[in-house]
């Protein structure tokens, strides 16, 4: 016969006590992300790797909020209601959205992908015949791959093209059906073409996204780059501009809230899609961060917005129907 154990007050005290850690340590990692995004700033990493993720940090607090409770750790459960609310808040799209106020005179689509070091490029392809947008922006589309195919099975649609030919992931491609002039495009260690197009008789900014990712050894890098694109999206406030890519940040990154700070509007969250997630491709929509983005000058109104599955792609694409509006 064996004696039995008796889980008397200790072991209750015990099991308390270790509740309490447990929810402290959730509630005090949450809590660094929440603190950097109230205070406008992306941190250090992990922070912002971990807002890119920020709604799904809800999980983490919420069974925080359970083990505070279970432990009776009542500082605790003020704390993760607290922590609970600012995520709530930070739920909202950020920004105020405008409608334009002149008249609509020119309708087309853009779609925006990135085919992962050219390996989607067939994907890509066949999404374009079947979505027909007027306007691509290709992100990582390779010299071996990528580029000479989109020159075979699209150029008779699409004769106008401004690129960065580059290997791996720094090459990029912006296809058009509209007439393009060159422009210079915005900097960075990946490939980033603008354009000016002539749609319909009216000048339109064009520019591809593509910083670099916030890896923990770069992000001085991927803060500069996207400083780049918001100081090219402040540049020229008169002319309507389409800027669009992968952007590698959400609107819960500072850096990318100060692209949108310059009045650029994010066609998904117009659509009514703020919060879908594009990336990674194999974890959406369950989880994931929407950080592929068409953004618009406030000469636009969006009737459309849907994200799409590119086979062997880490991304999903995006595409939009957009209106130009007369200033």
């Amino acid at each position: 016969m064996t004696d039995s154990v008796d889980d008397g007050p200790g072991a209750a005290r015990g099991g308390g006590r270790a509740g309490a850690w447990g929810a402290g340590l959730l509630l005090l990692a949450v809590s660094v992300v929440i603190g950097c995004r109230t205070a406008d700033s992306d941190g250090i990493t992990p922070v912002p790797q971990l807002l890119a993720l920020l709604p799904w940090l809800l999980a983490p607090t919420a069974a925080a909020l359970l083990m505070a409770l279970f432990a009776r750790w009542w500082t605790g459960l003020v704390w993760g209601v607290v922590v609970l609310g600012l995520l709530a808040w930070f739920m909202d799209p950020y920004g105020k959205t405008h409608d334009p106020a002149g008249a609509p005179v020119a309708s087309f689509r853009v779609l925006t992908a990135n085919v992962e070091f050219g390996h989607a490029t067939d994907a890509l392809v066949g999404a374009v015949r079947r979505e027909r947008p007027d306007i691509v922006f290709v992100a990582e589309c390779d010299t071996a791959r990528c580029e000479p195919a989109l020159r075979r099975d699209l150029a008779a649609d699409y004769p106008y093209r401004q690129a960065v030919d580059a290997t791996g992931s720094a090459g990029s491609v912006l296809l058009s059906r509209f007439p393009l002039t060159p422009a210079a495009g915005v900097q960075g260690r990946m490939g980033m073409p603008g354009a000016v197009a002539d749609i319909r008789g009216h000048r339109v900014r064009l520019q591809l996204a593509h910083p670099m990712p916030p890896l923990p050894q770069q992000l001085d890098v991927w803060r500069r780059e996207l400083g780049a694109l918001r100081d090219w999206a402040a540049a020229d406030r008169t002319t309507p501009t389409v800027l669009a890519g992968d952007f590698n940040a959400s609107q819960d990154h500072a850096a990318f809230r100060r692209i949108l700070d310059t009045g650029l509007q994010d066609a998904a969250r117009l659509a009514g899609h703020a919060r879908t997630p594009s990336w990674p491709a194999r974890t959406t929509p369950l989880v994931g961060a929407q950080i592929d983005h068409v953004l618009l000058s406030r000469d636009f109104s969006v009737t459309e917005a849907r994200f799409l599955d590119l086979r062997d792609s880490d991304h999903r694409a995006l595409v939009t129907s957009v209106t130009l509006h007369a200033s």
